[in-house]
């Protein structure tokens, strides 16, 4: 992806304008660095030429990418947030480095809610002996009907290229079958 002024302002719009994050290619963040590094060659060279346009330009270069970064991540937190209560986890179309980022916050926020579950178990009189259960990230691989786990809770029903978080049995069983993968 080739970056330039307009495909920057547009990504900035759509920001702004809608509550879900802007599609943008895998290397989205590896364009805006080589976009920038450009601009900012073109900006020390104008110093030379007292060029007041191409500073200016410059800065608000400066302003959009922090502002749709700014934006963006805000997006990102609230997506992790909502996965890692619904247990669902979809990857929409972002930056390589987002998805990470993504990832590690959702499985972050799984460990939280450990907390609570563990609070909960204590309340109702239940001693906990042995640790709490983790939950693992997988991606299904097709459409998995609910079904009741040996804990007698159901899960599903999961659809095909979601990611979900389960418990480390019910992964593992989902593995074994070939319904999902470790993601």
């Amino acid at each position: 992806m080739r970056l330039d002024y307009d495909e920057l302002r547009k990504i900035y719009r759509l920001e702004k304008n809608s509550s879900r994050l802007a599609e943008v290619d895998e290397d989205f963040f590896d364009s805006l660095r080589d976009f920038f590094e450009e601009q900012k060659k073109d900006y020390l060279r104008s110093l030379n030429d007292l060029s007041s346009t191409k500073a200016k330009s410059f800065s608000n270069l400066k302003k959009i990418v922090s502002e749709i970064f700014s934006i963006r991540e805000k997006k990102l937190l609230n997506k992790a947030l909502i996965s890692s209560r619904t247990g669902e986890f979809e990857e929409e179309k972002m930056a390589v480095q987002e998805s990470r980022t993504v990832t590690q916050l959702y499985e972050t926020l799984n460990k939280h809610q450990n907390f609570l579950d563990e609070i909960f178990s204590l309340k109702k009189g239940k001693q906990s002996t042995s640790k709490t259960v983790g939950k693992i990230l997988v991606k299904v691989l097709q459409n998995v009907p609910a079904f009741m786990g040996a804990d007698m809770k159901e899960y599903g029903p999961f659809e095909k290229d979601k990611k979900v978080s389960v418990p480390e049995k019910i992964a593992s069983l989902l593995v074994s079958r070939k319904l999902a993968e470790m993601s």
